[in-house]
């Protein structure tokens, strides 16, 4: 497949950031990052060890408080939100993909999909469920529960319940670290798709340049900041540009 192709779009951006900081203590993990994600495009991020990257993600998706700064996801800002607010924005509106996948192992693939829906007092329709799994390609497993089934299938039921609310940004952090390479391969074609044919915006924090080749757009963050952008990045171009950052002296 093609990996280098991009998808360009007008829209307003759907997870808009100025001037994000994070301190934890005297120690800066992000310092004055402006990113924006426009509707419609898959952007990886990447860094050197300690630069930001998991930081950045979980204040994007509302999973952590930024010291200063805003973040504001599908026109809404996340600073001036209540706990409960902020809880139902993430469910309704944010899709979040572990790379320990977080799947309940007493339950079946089709109810760890519904849980979402479960959690913010709905009713999953078993359309929305089966749907779900279907884009996935596990319309077949939806009876089996995660120790039945390979890590490439158990990251796709996470991806599943994490695109069962049809959230207006699908962030992944490191959703392709605990599988091999072929299973990587396959997921990341999946988030390519994804975005491709349904428009999906999409955040991935990443350490592999191959997995990077599958965005439109690589972000690299240096020690809290930005540090630089590749378009249409290739594999070579992103271990290139990764190699630099790391020799860089401190």
């Amino acid at each position: 497949m093609d990996t280098t192709a991009t998808h360009t779009t007008t829209a307003a951006p759907v997870v808009r950031i100025r001037s994000l900081r994070r301190h934890y203590g005297t120690v800066a993990a992000l310092d004055g990052v402006d990113l924006d994600f426009a509707a419609g495009t898959f952007t990886a991020v990447m860094g050197p060890s300690g630069s930001g990257k998991s930081t950045l993600l979980q204040c994007a998706a509302g999973l952590d408080r930024p010291t200063s700064g805003t973040v504001a996801v599908d026109g809404i800002g996340l600073a001036g939100l209540s706990e409960r607010r902020l809880t139902l924005l993430r469910r309704e509106r944010i899709g979040f993909v572990f790379q320990s996948f977080n799947l309940l192992p007493s339950l079946t693939a089709a109810q760890n999909v519904a849980l979402p829906l479960r959690l913010a007092g709905r009713r999953p329709p078993r359309t929305a469920v089966r749907e779900a799994l279907a884009r996935v390609g596990l319309a077949d497993r939806a009876g089996h529960r995660p120790s039945e089934l390979s890590g490439g299938q158990q990251q796709r039921v996470a991806l599943a319940r994490a695109l069962v609310t049809r959230p207006a940004v699908l962030f992944g952090d490191e959703p392709t670290g605990a599988l091999d390479t072929v299973t990587s391969r396959g997921v990341l074609a999946l988030l390519r798709e994804l975005v491709d044919r349904e428009g999906r915006t999409t955040v991935m924090v990443t350490h592999d340049p191959v997995a990077a080749s599958y965005a439109d757009r690589v972000v690299f963050l240096v020690d809290g900041r930005v540090s630089g952008e590749l378009r249409s990045p290739s594999a070579d171009e992103v271990a290139a540009r990764m190699a630099g950052l790391e020799k860089a002296p401190c």
